[in-house]
């Protein structure tokens, strides 16, 4: 583990770290992972609604590292804006992991960007993503906060994978990356909750979407864009390509608009992988039945009850997940297959990048930018780092 002191400009807080959440599923993930991984010297706290959970959790980590027992313990909900402004306050980085955040991540995107406390947090919600940009942007800038959305599955093995291969191909040339992603892992309460209430609001999401985009504008002189994705047999897997109605894109290409490296004229796809015709029909009708459900009360409900909030796979069920994300990018006459690949995608995986988001915005010497930005934008190389010497691995498979 890289041993590093705070940044100067964080020096002044109380606490490197706090995890808002942790009597969650992923919550209590991601606190065992920094139990395990942290820095001896990592000044760390654990929050959340319930002080008699937040105790059960702290004996949990005990029986992982000792030196947890004198773990501070923060009660804060979201529904008391001052326990809210206490937690930002007191550390240089929080961790949320209490979805979906559409109901309950602004108020602390709100107190962070007040405070100039960096954040980091699991959504793959668009319109959350969205709103917090056009609502507390400037103020993150002015302050100097970092609010960081999807520092999990959704998005970082996407964004860094891109710009891992754009690195590998040349500069100021236009340039494609396309990526496929595969895997194996099953998926919380928590996770189930989200996607049912982002596909519950998507013609509100686009409406906000195209506000941000008004507001945002283009990169000068530059093009960004998707690259039409459709349903295609993919030659070079063996395998369908099935666009992924994620957010993952969206965070590759917000990330190419801020760095003139990744050329004058980007565009960028994404797909699932899928072995079988039959399987891709199953896949789309299954989203779509989703997606059907979510528009109606009823159904929407019936949806909900399936997996309670908090509940997940246990952690066999966790050791056989896996995923692998590979990139193909051109440009310049040049082609390169890249790929980022790791265990269980859903959470094990997930409560490391977090994790070591956290750690990387606390201690690692990044570039001061403000803002709500996406993973690559506040961390990049440093990130990556992190999570190679982690064990999550990026690699170059054809140059």
């Amino acid at each position: 583990m890289k041993k590093t002191q705070p940044t100067s400009a964080r020096a002044t807080r109380r606490l490197d770290i706090v995890i808002f959440g942790a009597t969650g599923f992923t919550g209590g993930l991601t606190a065992e992972y920094l139990a395990r991984h942290a820095d001896k010297n990592l000044r760390w706290a654990l929050a959340g609604r319930n002080r008699d959970k937040l105790v059960a959790v702290r004996e949990r980590l005990v029986a992982i590292n000792p030196a947890c027992k004198r773990l501070e313990l923060l009660e804060a909900d979201v529904g008391d804006a001052e326990s809210i402004r206490l937690v930002a306050e007191s550390a240089a980085v929080v961790i949320t992991t209490v979805g979906p955040y559409l109901n309950y991540g602004e108020a602390l995107v709100a107190a962070c960007a007040a405070a100039g406390t960096d954040y980091v947090d699991l959504t793959g919600e668009p319109e959350f993503v969205d709103r917090m940009w056009l609502k507390y942007n400037t103020q993150a800038q002015e302050s100097g906060a970092r609010i960081v959305n999807c520092c999990g599955f959704d998005s970082i093995p996407h964004d860094l994978g891109a710009w891992f291969t754009v690195k590998h191909l040349p500069e100021g040339v236009p340039l494609k990356v396309e990526g496929f992603v595969r895997g194996g892992g099953k998926f919380s309460g928590g996770t189930l909750h989200s996607a049912v209430t982002a596909f519950s609001r998507m013609r509100e999401g686009v409406k906000i979407a195209r506000q941000r985009r008004a507001s945002e504008g283009r990169p000068a002189g530059r093009k960004i864009a998707s690259t039409h994705e459709k349903i295609h047999y993919e030659e070079s897997f063996g395998a369908w390509a099935v666009p992924m109605p994620t957010i993952d894109p969206q965070m590759v290409r917000r990330s190419a608009a801020a760095n003139e490296r990744y050329g004058p004229d980007f565009r960028y796809g994404h797909y699932v992988l899928v072995k079988r015709l039959p399987q891709v029909a199953l896949l789309v009708a299954a989203v779509g039945g989703i997606f059907a459900g979510a528009q109606f009360k009823l159904t929407r409900d019936q949806l909900l009850k399936l997996i309670s909030p908090g509940e997940g796979p246990d952690a066999a069920q966790r050791e056989k997940g896996w995923f692998k994300v590979c990139f193909i990018g051109e440009g310049g006459g040049k082609r390169v297959v890249t790929e980022v690949a790791g265990g269980d995608p859903g959470y094990g995986e997930t409560a490391k990048m977090l994790g070591e988001s956290a750690m990387c915005l606390a201690f690692d010497k990044l570039p001061r930018q403000g803002g709500v930005i996406t993973p690559a934008q506040a961390m990049g190389d440093a990130l990556m780092a992190r999570l190679q010497a982690a064990g999550i691995r990026f690699s170059v498979l054809a140059d």
